[in-house]
């Protein structure tokens, strides 16, 4: 979901799930869903809203909603209005970020990155058809929504896409753009079979990747994928900017070999 205004934009996760598998537990995968209602909420939920989102019966959300709000998951809206995401999440985060050894390692980097460019960094993981935030290192100038860990962006119109598909076979990066949701989230969003594979082949040969105004209206954005001893990419490091300021050109100039540089650091640290 995309507020135009706000510049909020959200890629859910496609989770493919065998459901028959003996080991599943269907009430975990219930108690799942029900956050997962969370995933595009703009407000409150009720416990209609919620059941219908997850597609369960609304006893069965009754139970998981009760049960959630019991262990700190979910609690009551301030003013009554419905159901949010409880504080104990947040553990959660803190667990996957503190133990992911990639966000560990990239962390010094990034923080050198950050002080170098004084633009925004963003450290992006791949789930999917989609790339999630786990480090956002700010600017002078952001919307809230630009500084959440956590929020998504899809493959197929970032820099950090394109950086990610670049380091991929030509036949996976004709699956992750037909499986894509190639919808304009921008009225600059490439979506185009043939113009998304020109900014990969682009990528491929400059080692960075270029969006200009694909996301965020106004923003221009490189990025290079960060990749695991084998080869295969992990994530990408973003570095964002206001077209106010910078034209893409110059922007790609002054920027591309310092985020080339850092990722390339981060890619040897996870060598050793």
């Amino acid at each position: 979901m995309r507020n135009s205004q706000k510049g909020e934009y959200g890629v859910r996760p496609v989770i493919d799930i065998d459901e028959d598998d003996p080991l599943f537990v269907q009430a975990i995968g219930r108690a799942m869903q029900v956050l997962s209602a969370f995933h595009e909420a703009g407000r409150p939920l009720t416990l209609n809203e919620i059941a219908a989102i997850a597609g369960v019966g609304k006893s069965a959300a009754q139970r998981v909603v009760h049960t959630l709000r019991q262990l700190g998951f979910i609690e009551r809206d301030a003013d009554d209005r419905g159901y949010l995401p409880g504080i104990r999440i947040l553990d959660f985060t803190r667990d996957y970020l503190r133990l992911n050894p990639l966000v560990s390692r990239a962390s010094p980097v990034l923080l050198e990155l950050r002080r170098s460019v004084r633009e925004r960094v963003d450290l992006s993981l791949v789930d999917g058809l989609r790339l999630v935030y786990a480090t956002r290192l700010q600017s002078k100038r952001e919307t809230f929504f630009a500084t959440l860990v956590g929020q998504s962006v899809p493959i197929y119109c970032t820099s950090g896409g394109r950086a990610v598909m670049a380091h991929l076979s030509d036949a996976e990066v004709d699956d992750v753009i037909a499986r894509s949701d190639r919808r304009e989230i921008t009225p600059k969003t490439i979506t185009d079979p043939e113009r998304i594979w020109a900014k990969v082949h682009e990528a491929r040969e400059n080692g960075f990747a270029l969006a200009v105004e694909e996301i965020l209206l106004g923003e221009v954005a490189i990025a290079t994928a960060v990749l695991a001893p084998d080869g295969r990419p992990l994530g990408a490091i973003h570095v964002a900017a206001s077209l106010s300021e910078w034209d893409a050109e110059t922007f790609c100039r002054r920027f591309a070999p310092l985020a080339v540089e850092a990722a390339g650091a981060i890619n040897r640290l996870g060598t050793r």
